[in-house]
């Protein structure tokens, strides 16, 4: 209560999903009502929500809809206090066989969250994630090629990264739909005086993470691993991410909402920074070296829109809010592997929870309610 009045939700769109559930935790924690906004089809999500609800109980409300339902989105928006907006479709792969499902979601979804906050007489605060794949493949990135890794030439680059000066240049349907989304939020913070701000941001790990081949590929590397599975590489094995653990990236959340007026109608590049990088080889070596036991990997052609190379320079946010990461890739993934064994201990398998279709979710838990 504030001032004998309710206290708004915080709105989260996909929030059953890894982010939004350490989001959601974080501020229920905090003792903030959630509204989480999910329509369930991501694999995993409804272990999230189950873990949530056991620990939360009724201060977290949960509707089940789609951001392309426009009138749903509208009712969870009039209630919020403010809204973090993760809901998308977020796989390269998927977007070049479903160029239109993509871009009804994240390009469409997104302008229907922006409308719905638009009308309103004191909108609340919106931070949009976006991706590096704003930047397209950057192949003109002078890069020269290691045992294990590639690094660009340009000195610069080598010691703080990729900047939000560069040009953006939209690769494959994903990276179209993503980037259009991300140009909407800025406009309409420019245009209509939204507090809206825009995370471009790289590889994000850590617990309640069902990581898969074509999206959430730290955790998934972890997942093989435990069942004894080969992994696959496209590529060679090294190119180069920045990673960011959860945690660090909840304090960014929290630190951009707080300052979403000085912060409004800029974009950021969040990651773990030149400090937090690591190749897909070297990350194989690591879990390696935590499993104590050698994995099985094969090579396939590269992937559409691949990066080579790519870390966050994330100075701007840096000298805006005074963060900066605080767990290191080894402490991270360490922390990512225990939480998978435990996880997987609770539970006979994460295939099973991998392989649920959302129609199985909603026809047990949400049938013709919109809510859970």
């Amino acid at each position: 209560m504030i001032n004998g009045k309710k206290e708004r939700p915080v709105l989260i769109t996909g929030g059953a999903g890894f982010i939004g559930t350490n989001l959601a935790h974080r501020l229920l924690q905090a003792g903030h009502p959630v509204l989480i906004f999910d329509n369930l089809s991501r694999a995993g999500v409804e272990q999230n929500l189950r873990w949530l609800r056991e620990r939360h109980g009724s201060r977290l409300q949960v509707t089940v809809a789609d951001v392309r339902n426009a009138f749903a989105l509208q009712r969870a928006v009039r209630q919020a206090a403010s809204v973090f907006h993760f809901a998308a479709q977020v796989a390269v792969t998927t977007s070049l066989a479903e160029p239109i499902d993509d871009f009804e979601v994240n390009a469409r979804g997104t302008l229907n969250l922006l409308e719905a906050i638009r009308v309103l007489e004191s909108p609340p605060p919106l931070l949009f994630t976006s991706t590096n794949k704003v930047y397209g493949e950057l192949e003109e990135l002078p890069l020269r090629q290691g045992i294990k890794r590639y690094e660009p030439e340009a000195p610069e680059i080598r010691t703080y990264g990729i900047g939000e000066s560069r040009p953006l240049e939209f690769h494959s349907p994903y990276g179209c739909s993503k980037g259009a989304a991300d140009q909407y939020v800025l406009d309409y913070a420019r245009t209509y005086g939204i507090p809206a701000a825009v995370f471009r941001m790289s590889c994000i790990y850590g617990p309640h993470q069902f990581g898969t081949e074509d999206q959430g590929w730290v955790a998934h590397f972890m997942i093989r691993a435990m069942e004894s599975r080969p992994i696959t590489l496209f590529g060679d094995g090294r190119q180069v991410r920045d990673v960011l653990y959860v945690e660090d990236l909840i304090d960014a959340f929290l630190l951009a909402q707080e300052r979403i007026d000085f912060l409004s109608g800029k974009a950021f590049n969040i990651g773990g920074g030149p400090s937090n990088t690591t190749s897909l080889l070297e990350l194989i070596h690591l879990i390696e070296a935590i499993g104590e036991r050698p994995l099985t990997t094969h090579f396939e052609p590269w992937r559409l829109a691949d990066q080579r190379y790519y870390v966050s320079d994330t100075r701007r946010f840096q000298s805006a809010t005074g963060w900066s990461p605080r767990v290191g890739v080894e402490k991270g993934v360490r922390s990512l592997y225990a939480w998978l064994r435990e996880a997987r201990s609770e539970k006979p398998s994460l295939r099973g929870a991998r392989a649920r279709s959302a129609s199985q979710i909603r026809s047990g838990r949400a049938a013709g309610k919109g809510a859970a």
